[in-house]
């Protein structure tokens, strides 16, 4: 589930109108949480991380707490062997990003010109990845929603309405490899070479012989969704692509991309409002978890004031 406050942070970082000339102050250390230090510099970082996303000048303990809540939070993580690497953090990074319409380095750049270090908002993106997964991994029988209970909230609001008929497509992606670079002619010959792969092939079987004999070919795992699972135009795509057959050849980002159809069945999915109601219940379930777990690691660490 990904994080309320970072996907807060996609909209407002690109409004940031802050100033970047102030001075700053030394590295004073301010609190020592578990042995590890939070100073001014770190202070004066995230307050204004904050004032990015919400254009209002945080208050100076809130910003405390919130970076020895970050500190507690990863130690404990840690404890129970979640530790991404700096790969993890950069792919996090860079997945922000790109929901952006930006680049990691362009990302650095609208943070270096308001004054933050790219590190900071890493430091925050670590935080909340290491304990999302955290909670969710040693509580997740007690974060279960019960389909009663959601069924009951859902007539509740008036809906008896459960579920709904859709489709279910079983999938296997390939992908003619087209280096980076490369001028258009080298697509459209990669283009050509699929295209001519949809007269043949007829099962999935088949498009696995085929590419499998063919040079620069990504051959992607089966996946499995539903229409829910899929935008309009791809569950439109695959509803005319006889079961068997490939898609027509799309370019994508690594060359040119078609996928094998090799299932599709009719199947029931939960409504809009259950789902909606689902994931909320969910949210509540993990919020209050959550607060409760970092209440009780907060207990045992050692937080010494400066």
């Amino acid at each position: 589930m990904p994080s309320l406050r970072l996907s807060t942070l996609l909209a407002a970082i690109l409004l940031a109108a802050i100033g970047c000339n102030a001075p700053a102050r030394a590295q004073t250390i301010v609190v020592m949480v578990n042995g590890e230090p939070i100073t001014n510099m770190d202070i004066e970082q995230r307050s204004k991380l904050t004032f990015m996303t919400t254009h209002k000048q945080p208050n100076r303990q809130d910003v405390i707490n919130e970076l020895i809540d970050e500190k507690v939070k990863i130690k404990e993580a840690k404890r129970f062997g979640v530790d991404p690497t700096s790969s993890d953090i950069d792919q996090s990074y860079a997945a922000m990003a790109q929901r952006m319409r930006l680049t990691p380095d362009q990302l650095n750049q609208v943070l270096e010109k308001q004054g933050v270090r790219p590190e900071t908002l890493r430091s925050r993106i670590k935080a909340e990845m290491v304990w999302g997964s955290l909670v969710r991994g040693r509580y997740k029988e007690s974060l279960q929603v019960g389909e009663k209970d959601v069924a009951a909230a859902v007539r509740e609001k008036g809906d008896e309405k459960l579920e709904v008929e859709a489709s279910e497509y079983k999938m296997q992606p390939f992908v003619l490899i087209v280096p980076r670079g490369s001028p258009p002619e080298a697509y459209e010959q990669r283009k050509r070479e699929a295209e001519s792969l949809r007269e043949r092939v007829t099962n999935c079987g088949e498009a696995n012989s085929y590419f499998k004999s063919m040079k620069n070919v990504a051959i992607r795992d089966i996946v499995t969704k539903t229409s829910a699972d899929l935008p309009e135009v791809l569950r439109d795509m695959l509803e005319k692509t006889p079961v068997g057959r490939l898609t027509p050849p799309e370019r994508t980002k690594q060359g040119i991309e078609t996928v094998a159809l090799c299932a599709r069945n009719k199947t029931t999915i939960d409504t809009p409002k259950k789902k909606e109601i689902r994931d909320k219940m969910f949210v509540e379930k993990y919020e209050a978890k959550s607060k409760w777990y970092l209440q009780e690691v907060r207990k045992s660490a050692m937080i010494e004031y400066r």
